[in-house]
């Protein structure tokens, strides 16, 4: 069995994939055993070469990276022989929607193209042990990481702010507006403002229609005592 942890780079920038794979080769444990420039041809190389990771760009130009993730889970799905090497998507920025959808995928990590050559070799080592890794950091419990990210999702999809989501919380679970606002220890005045922008985003009219929006669309709520 080979000591190096094998590596496939796939990325439209011939210049990037040099000088990754010349970074990636400083390290005595790593080593890069093929290149692709889109993401058919990373899917064909991760076949061929089977290398333990697959270091991937997330937006290639004509299918994106998260598309070779699904034509890899596909392949998975059908057949055996197909190597379940462990993906790593590499981006220019981190939307929560995607790194989402991307673990979902069967991503073991997300890193920012950004970061320092350190991250990205600590996150292949990790996800060689057997973790997953997302921006700078290590996720010990995927279930839990990828739990509140959705919750994440769901408070931006409506645009509530973090304050105004502790407002419904209190709602949901049964406050009155001064209640609201000695928990708070914010005026009645602003709570009553809060409401009002509430309402206005949510599109609901009453405490009882804003408390079962809430529920029905498993907004991330807040434990109120």
């Amino acid at each position: 069995m080979s000591s190096h942890i094998t590596i496939v780079i796939a990325d439209d920038h011939p210049i990037f994939r040099d000088g990754l794979r010349r970074l990636l080769e400083t390290e005595p444990d790593l080593k890069v055993i093929g290149e692709a420039g889109n993401a058919p041809d990373a899917v064909r190389g991760v076949i061929e070469l089977k290398p333990d990771i697959l270091l991937v760009d997330l937006k290639m130009p004509q299918k994106t990276g998260l598309d070779a993730l699904r034509d890899l889970d596909a392949l998975r799905d059908r057949t055996a022989e197909v190597p379940r090497c462990k993906p790593i998507l590499l981006t220019a920025e981190i939307d929560v929607g995607e790194i989402v959808l991307a673990l979902h995928l069967g991503a073991h990590g997300v890193v920012l193209k950004e970061a320092a050559t350190r991250v990205l070799i600590e996150s292949i080592r990790t996800v060689m042990a057997g973790g997953h890794w997302v921006g700078n950091q290590s996720v010990p419990n995927l279930v839990a990481y990828l739990k509140s990210q959705m919750q994440e999702v769901e408070r931006k999809k409506f645009s509530l702010t973090p304050r105004e989501l502790d407002i419904v919380s209190a709602v949901v679970a049964g406050l009155a507006n001064k209640e609201i606002a000695h928990h708070f220890k914010i005026s009645e005045d602003t709570v009553k403002h809060h409401m009002s922008n509430i309402f206005d985003k949510l599109g609901v009219s009453t405490r009882l229609e804003l408390a079962l929006f809430a529920v029905n669309h498993k907004l991330p709520l807040k434990d109120i005592p």
